[in-house]
């Protein structure tokens, strides 16, 4: 294929995938507008940190002076805050919770809702494509043997393993397509989404979740750099700069949402980019270590992307690459990317940059973080540089090759030939490379031009509290004063059919967007829930019924929700006492009575209760569930020698009742071994 030969093919709807959504939360940023304002700004989001933070925070005040700690990392705010009850779990659940799991839950939230689709109400068949990193809290939790005897060691596992990423997504969102834990080390959210573009263009699911987290731990921490290791001796991560010497450890979670291009065509979805081409690669044997990197798949893997994309390589005008400032990984990769890329050489007009530089490595979240910076510079028309640029080192031979380090922000020139075209490489311990290619968005239709009598539109709101509430309407009002603002009828649109119903609702009622955003700063500030005149479908709305809003529009961006769940911590590995013998046990006092109050205290522990004295409240209404029947069952017979059916549990009754029905049966032959069983047959 010669330079540029394929360039101005047109594009192939039904070979390829549309982004139609994003959401991400990174260090220095809690969503992708401050990403992109970071990533413009050349910002280093590293966290330096204070010897006093740190040892407030749990670190070993002896590690901390050692002489080759460094104080720094891709910190991620907030990463132990969980708006659990919107989730469906109750406080003993969310605080065994790992935090990646909370975090992908929000996260995968927003970006379906960054696509203008309701989080919990899609009907098509949606697929989800995620992975994780190792956790403090996994690891302290499934060692920890009180956690187990309170809830149960399953339980333990199913809430911390993050083999159970994917499909705690799928059920708590109700997402019925495939659902797959990716795991390829650092290469793990790039490995995913390209699982997730083969799925959908074999027609495996209509929408595809794609993604990773890494939250190894929450508590501040800086690491320890060893001569010849792969961190950075002073905290920062230079790829492909003459200063390079390692790289810096950091959290985040990123999730696209994925459609193919006809699909999103034909539904009028908001593209964001579009994937043209991915592959996915192994170095196997050829390689001088198992941890070290290979050239010659890192280049296969960027030609058959291309080649799948029917495109050539040199087509592309930037390489967002994995880049980790290692000697051996820089110069590995430079070399299989000039291989790949051999049509630009010598030319070096295309532009390299890494965001690791930016926000650290983010491990399984490395690739979703480097795939959401190259769509929002193809959105903005506009190349970044790698955070404090500096000059290309000398053994890259980067003056005899396609590329160039992006010395600062600049716009992104218009090609030649064809849209604008980026490449992504990710690469992971191991040997997995992957490389996707990019394109550019085509171009949208205007919306339609709004009534010349401005016809009023109602806004629906929800939230699961009033705070919420509060704050989505802000946030709102925000984006509809912004130029560029989508039309009034598209935000109505989008936020009928493109959100979830919730208790807490409001509305406002305008015939402009000046108007629509008076009224919904109104209501941020404590305002009337139905503001702008009486609206039957609003006033129905607030009443609770389900409403159908008339007319037409398309989906668009707008704010998605404002998770604002409390601190559920997270576990650390430390020394464990050990656990008392007969666990719950009855209380002192012995009797029926001294029986029945230590049942009512096992229910309580289980449940996350801080006691049972509500004589209304269920086992379910507490968030109680077949598992954790399991565990209550075995809890039972261990510590009070009661041998309970586990159809006790599944009965409607209220705590009281079923403690005292628990102390009244005290028999039943077919209780856990009979579910045990059963869990075994499937």
């Amino acid at each position: 294929m010669t330079e540029n030969a394929s360039a101005a093919e047109p594009l192939a709807a039904d070979s390829a995938i549309a982004v139609v959504g994003m959401s991400g939360r990174f260090p220095g940023a809690p969503d992708l507008d401050a990403y992109w304002a970071n990533l413009l700004g050349g910002l280093c989001s590293v966290t330096d940190f204070t010897e006093e933070e740190l040892i407030a925070d749990g670190a070993d005040p002896q590690e901390v002076r050692g002489r080759d700690y460094v104080p720094a990392k891709g910190h991620l705010v907030d990463a132990d805050r969980f708006d659990a009850e919107l989730f469906g779990f109750n406080r003993t659940e969310a605080a065994a919770l790992d935090p990646q799991h909370r975090l992908l839950l929000q996260t995968a939230w927003s970006a379906l809702e960054d696509a203008g689709r309701s989080p919990l109400g899609g009907t098509a068949r949606t697929g989800v494509y995620v992975g994780g990193g190792p956790t403090e809290h996994m690891l302290a939790a499934q060692t920890d043997p009180r956690l187990a005897a309170s809830i149960g060691a399953l339980q333990v596992r199913i809430l911390t393993d993050r083999e159970f990423l994917a499909p705690w997504v799928s059920y708590r969102l109700g997402l019925e397509g495939p659902s797959l834990t990716v795991q390829t080390a650092c290469s793990t959210s790039l490995t995913a989404v390209h699982l997730a573009v083969q799925s959908l263009l074999l027609g495996e699911c209509d929408t595809a979740l794609a993604g990773g987290v890494a939250v190894d731990a929450v508590h501040k921490r800086g690491y320890v750099h060893q001569q010849g290791g792969i961190y950075s001796p002073d905290g920062r991560c230079r790829p492909f700069d003459e200063r390079a010497g390692g790289t810096v450890p950091g959290n985040g979670v990123g999730v696209v949402v994925l459609r193919r291009l006809s699909d999103a065509l034909a539904d009028d979805d908001p593209i964001r980019a579009v994937i043209r081409g991915s592959a996915v690669t192994n170095d196997g044997a050829t390689k001088v270590g198992f941890t070290a990197p290979g050239v010659d798949q890192q280049t296969a893997a960027i030609v058959e992307a291309w080649a799948a994309a029917g495109l050539d390589p040199a087509d592309a005008q930037y390489l967002e690459a994995h880049g980790t400032a290692t000697a051996l990984g820089d110069r590995i990769e430079a070399a299989a990317a000039s291989a790949a890329f051999k049509g630009a050489l010598g030319t070096g007009r295309i532009g390299i940059g890494s965001v690791k530089s930016n926000i650290g490595h983010l491990d399984a979240a490395a690739g979703v973080a480097a795939l959401i910076k190259s769509v929002l510079m193809l959105e903005h028309a506009t190349l970044v540089p790698n955070a404090d640029p500096g000059r290309p080192h000398p053994e890259l031979g980067f003056d005899d090759s396609p590329f160039h380090l992006v010395e600062g922000a600049t716009a992104w020139p218009v090609p030649e030939f064809g849209p604008r075209r980026s490449g992504v490489s990710s690469v992971g311990i191991g040997g997995t490379n992957v490389h996707v290619v990019l394109e550019e968005a085509p171009p949208r239709a205007a919306a339609g031009e709004p009534d010349a009598q401005g016809v009023p539109e109602v806004l629906l709101l929800s939230a699961r509290t009033g705070e919420d509430l509060r704050a989505l309407a802000g946030r709102l009002a925000a984006v509809l004063r912004a130029p560029g603002a989508p039309s009034l009828a598209d935000t109505a649109y989008t936020l009928s059919l493109g959100r979830a119903p919730m208790a807490v609702r409001g509305y406002v009622r305008a015939g402009d967007l000046a108007g629509a955003a008076e009224l919904l700063a109104e209501l941020a500030s404590g305002g009337a829930p139905g503001l702008g005149g009486p609206d039957p479908l609003g006033e129905a709305w607030l009443a609770g019924e389900p409403v159908v809003r008339e007319g037409g529009g398309r989906r668009v961006a707008l704010p998605s929700y404002p998770f604002a769940g409390e601190s559920h911590g997270a576990y650390r590995l430390v020394p464990l006492a050990p656990v008392a013998p007969g666990g719950a046990g009855p209380a002192e006092g012995g009797g029926p009575a001294g029986l029945e109050q230590g049942v009512r205290a096992l229910l309580a522990e289980a449940l996350g209760l801080a006691d049972t004295e509500d004589p209304e409240m269920t086992y379910f209404a507490a968030g109680g569930d077949s598992l954790t029947a399991v565990h209550l069952v075995g809890c039972l017979r261990d510590d009070f020698d009661l041998d309970v059916p586990i159809t006790l549990f599944l009965e409607q009754l209220t705590l009281h009742e079923m403690a005292r029905r628990i102390v009244a049966t005290g028999e039943g032959d077919e209780s856990l071994d009979a579910l045990l069983a059963e869990f075994e047959s499937e």
